[in-house]
């Protein structure tokens, strides 16, 4: 990796305090950025040797045109190739050559690729060869847009020339959510074969331990009932420590019917729990003690493993933290139970939240706030939703709606 990008990096991690997942996929774009960088300075002074080579031959031409001798007296080896002069690597770029024409093309080719570059991405096995979308290249210019700032900031080129340069229009998509009496079902499903299995362990089926039934009804009733992202629902211990804080951790606090959340931006924020979340707590953290008793007084010798086990309010079935794709995949299977009919996925759970309660309350700014949201921008997409539920009962409802012209 570029040395440069590399020290970016660093400071986008421990200054910036971006999110894992943000700094992963700019870790992503900036290398795109370097093999691309990389590519267009060996054209260039490829371009430059050419030259060089032309003009020698053009004058070795005119030298035997007058009838000068230009050849050695030494045997002849061959053609000698002529070297590239500041020949780059992925270690010694010159960020400085980079123009707004060189990001306008690449973030083109980004968007629409040529025919060579489809087939680059396909010998080299890639899905999607017809292109990007509109918020990938958006996400991708983000990106270069931070570290030519740096590199700026740190007197190391004279101007960004990604400051002028915009990502293509993209169709502003209203979020996915649940019709309420969806979400409810959802919330108050049970399945019967691990209440079966809980009557009688010895018949327990893959997949329908009663533990893994408590801890599924706990995580619908936070990510619904509190409007949290997978990754800060993953990131929850059971209680307050020091190194949950130090670490960029949340925790739940049972006594004051609370959460408190670790999120984009390593912003915290503190959220009411619900009594049904909070009643689907008390039942998962009764088993998980069943699971992974707590440590006796006075055992300190525990490694960082069992520490983050110990700690971690979500275990999957190997004693580890949960992660985001089990979440995933254990929501997307207990939606299809439940009877609806799509799977649901995380995400939209969070969007029926802030939907559900927006339609309630009305108060967008009280909604920016649970969801966590820097800019009431983005909560205001929530009342395209709420024009949309009003839209479908006025149309069900009023008895002019249908009346044809």
């Amino acid at each position: 990796m570029n040395p440069l990008v590399q020290r970016y990096l660093d400071h986008a991690r421990f200054e910036k305090r971006l999110a894992e997942r943000t700094l992963t996929l700019y870790q992503q774009s900036l290398a795109q950025l370097t093999e691309l960088a990389l590519g267009m300075m060996q054209v260039k002074g490829a371009g430059q040797s050419l030259a060089q080579a032309q003009a020698k031959a053009k004058t070795q031409a005119q030298a035997q045109e007058n009838g000068l001798n230009t050849t050695s007296s030494s045997p002849s080896l061959g053609p000698v190739p002529v070297p590239v002069p500041g020949s780059p690597s992925a270690t010694h770029l010159d960020w400085s050559q980079i123009q707004p024409a060189h990001i306008r093309r690449w973030a083109s080719q980004w968007h629409s690729p040529s025919d060579a570059v489809k087939r680059h991405k396909s010998q080299n096995g890639a899905k999607n060869q017809n292109g990007h979308s509109s918020r990938s290249v958006a996400l991708m210019l983000s990106a270069w847009r931070g570290f030519f700032n740096w590199l700026c900031r740190e007197r190391l080129i004279a101007s960004n020339p990604v400051q002028a340069v915009r990502a293509p229009k993209s169709a502003k998509l209203l979020p996915k959510a649940l019709r309420v009496d969806d979400a409810v079902q959802l919330a108050e499903f049970k399945n019967q074969k691990a209440i079966m299995a809980a009557a009688n362990p010895s018949s327990s089926a893959a997949g329908t331990s009663p533990w893994l039934e408590a801890r599924d009804v706990a995580i619908v009733e936070l990510l619904y009932g509190c409007g949290i992202r997978v990754g800060e629902l993953v990131g929850l211990d059971c209680a307050f420590s020091a190194a949950a804080k130090d670490q960029g951790r949340g925790w739940v606090d049972l006594a004051n019917a609370e959460i408190h959340v670790f999120g984009k931006g390593r912003k915290r924020r503190q959220l009411p729990l619900g009594r049904q979340a909070a009643l689907a707590l008390q039942a998962w953290l009764k088993v998980r003690r069943d699971l992974i008793p707590p440590v006796a007084e006075g055992v300190e010798d525990l490694n960082g493993a069992e520490i983050e086990v110990q700690n971690a309010l979500f275990i999957g079935q190997r004693g580890t933290r949960l992660t985001p794709q089990a979440v995933w995949q254990r929501l997307r299977q207990r939606s299809l139970q439940a009877g609806l009919a799509a799977p649901v996925h995380p995400h939209m759970l969070r969007h029926s939240f802030a939907s559900h309660v927006l339609q309630s309350s009305g108060d967008l700014r009280a909604v920016q706030e649970l969801m966590g949201h820097a800019s009431i921008s983005s909560t205001q997409v929530y009342t395209g939703l709420d024009f949309q539920h009003l839209a479908k009962v006025y149309d069900a409802a009023h008895p002019r709606a249908h009346k044809k012209p």
